[in-house]
């Protein structure tokens, strides 16, 4: 055995992995997983049956990833999760595969920051970029796109999609979807302002801020309903790209956004 791969552990013979990955003590590797180079997992963890990880992943103590649904539909079906490269999963985090009532796939992207306590229910699906903080949960099929970030104790209802570079306070509940570029807050979420700290950090120039805002404005802070307002942001959108992400999300929304 591999001088990286502590002797307690416990992996499959079918599992293939990387020459230069390390294993902690007592970490459980089950059939069908694979796990790219430069990946670590320490002690105690567990990889769950059909789970793909790729390279250079941190994934720490007592986490539970690829494990069968809490979805009483669920039955066995071969279904899959997906981590993609360079992602931080810390203690005790917990990522369930899909189901066949989607498209049997939970898929993490690259790049993401998933703190302790975390739940990432069946189904879901996190760009690129991410960072959620401690004791966050997902319920099945929610979508997260780039630059999201979710504060601690954050809850989504099931099928939620939370829009890019959006960022959500601490304890806060979404039973409908968040649109890119808006922190919000509270049980049920309320949308506040425009995330403009995060958009600069992120190069975003002062002229597509302030579009943004204004189209914020045009959203949540008029008298205009949902339809007039989107008319007035596709008006802003023709000078300003980025708030084409926004129209485009809220006409694609099937829970109806928070507002």
């Amino acid at each position: 055995m591999s001088q990286l791969i502590h002797p307690t552990a416990i992996i499959d013979e079918s599992a293939q992995i990387a020459d230069d990955v390390k294993i902690g003590a007592y970490t459980i590797i089950e059939a069908d997983v694979t796990i790219g180079k430069g990946t670590e997992i320490k002690h105690h963890a567990t990889i769950a049956k059909h789970t793909d990880i790729g390279e250079n992943n941190r994934i720490f103590q007592y986490c539970s990833i690829g494990e069968e649904s809490q979805d009483k539909k669920y039955q066995g079906e071969p279904t899959r999760t997906l981590i993609g490269n360079n992602n931080t999963i810390r203690e005790y985090v917990s990522i369930h595969r899909g189901t066949v009532d989607d498209k049997g796939l939970t898929q993490i992207g690259d790049d993401n920051w998933i703190m302790a306590y975390v739940h990432i229910a069946h189904d879901c699906v996190l760009a690129n970029n991410i960072i959620i903080a401690n004791c966050a949960t997902l319920a099945g099929h929610v979508h997260l796109d780039d630059y999201v970030i979710l504060g601690g104790f954050t809850k989504l209802h099931q099928f939620c999609r939370i829009g890019a570079h959006a960022f959500t306070a601490m304890d806060t509940n979404f039973q409908k979807d968040l649109p890119p570029y808006v922190m919000a807050q509270g049980s049920p979420a309320k949308p506040r302002i425009i995330n403009a700290e995060g958009l600069k950090r992120r190069g975003y120039s002062q002229e597509d801020i302030s579009a943004l805002k204004k189209a914020f404005r045009y959203l949540y802070k008029s008298d205009l309903r949902l339809t007039d307002a989107l008319i007035e942001m596709q008006k802003l959108a023709d000078k300003h790209p980025c708030v084409q992400l926004m129209v485009d999300f809220i006409n694609s929304s099937s829970r109806s956004i928070v507002r």
